[in-house]
């Protein structure tokens, strides 16, 4: 049996009123509601023949039907129509990101934030693995007489800060010399390529408080670089499913909170996704516990080369269209913003 042109329009009218309304959704609604042109009857035949392909389920508890994953996959693929971004939400994307495009860590968080706020679903944004990530400036700023804190700061914007206490005595003048020697030394070198090297023998021809101080800084100054190489992932609007009608039941609610808990399992599915937009939708979900979901996933480029992920995790009723045009849209802006060395402003 084929999908003629009106079975078609009947899917799309059910689909688009159940994302709406979260009811299932029965003949009489279609025949009132959408100008389909055809009696009830015929919309309950077309309806059966609908659902004895594999596109619409009926729930025991009503006369209605509802759209099973099958049909979501039909809509996304051919149906849907993308939603054009306001100029509201476009100047909040663009403001809220460029006000944060010196510090890579809060831009990707806000990014996060940004896409929960607009569409009201769980939204992560992940950091790119920083194997080729280059360092750009090191720097070593004294608190007080125990206390310094190690700044690194590399090429595509991410910075890290780490408050080193000191084993030895220091001046300001040889933390200056170590930190520029450090930054003349390592500038431009990838941090696995740094990490490579025993770097404390580069300093042992150093005066010997020099070599001393040097002895404290490298060690943390290794971990640092190995902690930069980690991927981030951040979380935000959690606790939207609970304006969900398909997580009114508690346990269930739970079950999807326990899922999203364990990030470095949610990460690594992150990271064996394809790049680009990519729409999976219930069964199409390799995992059991996330059978019940759809995530929508995106990719964004730092400084052309590394690339992050984006995008948001809920029911499988959910508004394809729009959703899609937003994580587009911002994933555009987040390429705009990290295109630029370091995260700064190009001059047009």
């Amino acid at each position: 049996m084929e999908l003629s042109e009106r079975k078609l329009k009947i899917l799309q009218a059910i689909i688009s009123d159940y994302v709406r309304s979260a009811e299932p959704v029965g003949s009489r609604t279609l025949s009132k509601k959408y100008e389909l042109g055809i009696s009830p009857a015929t919309i309950r035949n077309e309806m059966a023949d609908l659902e004895e392909m594999g596109y619409l389920t009926h729930p025991h508890t009503s006369a209605g039907r509802v759209p099973s994953d099958k049909a979501y996959r039909l809509y996304v693929n051919a149906l849907m129509e993308k939603k054009e971004l306001s100029k509201e939400e476009k100047l909040v994307i663009a403001q809220r990101l460029q006000g944060n495009v010196n510090e890579f860590e809060k831009t990707i968080e806000h990014a996060a934030a940004i896409l929960s706020e607009i569409t009201n679903l769980t939204s992560f944004a992940m950091t790119p693995a920083q194997d080729n990530d280059t360092l750009k400036f090191i720097n070593l700023l004294p608190v007080d007489e125990h206390t310094v804190v190690l700044m690194i700061v590399a090429e595509s914007g991410k910075i890290s800060n780490t408050a080193l206490r000191m084993k030895v005595p220091y001046t300001e003048e040889n933390l200056q010399l170590l930190a520029k020697t450090m930054t003349y030394n390592y500038k431009g070198k990838t941090i696995s390529e740094v990490l490579t090297h025993n770097i404390i023998e580069n300093f042992e021809t150093d005066i010997t408080a020099m070599s001393g101080l040097a002895e404290n800084v490298m060690p943390n100054f290794m971990k640092t670089l190995e902690d930069m190489l980690n991927v981030n992932l951040y979380m935000e609007g959690l606790t939207n499913i609970f304006d969900i009608p398909e997580y009114n039941d508690l346990g269930k609610a739970r079950d999807f909170l326990s899922m999203l808990s364990q990030k470095e399992d949610f990460t690594r599915k992150l990271l064996e996704r394809e790049d680009g937009m990519i729409v999976t939708i219930g069964e199409e979900n390799p995992d059991d516990i996330m059978q019940d979901c759809s995530l929508i996933t995106a990719t964004y480029h730092v400084d052309g080369k590394m690339v992050g992920k984006i995008g948001v995790i809920g029911p499988t009723r959910m508004r394809y269209g729009e959703v899609t045009s937003i994580i587009e849209y911002l994933t555009d802006n987040l390429n705009h913003v990290f295109k630029l060395e370091g995260g700064g402003n190009e001059d047009e």
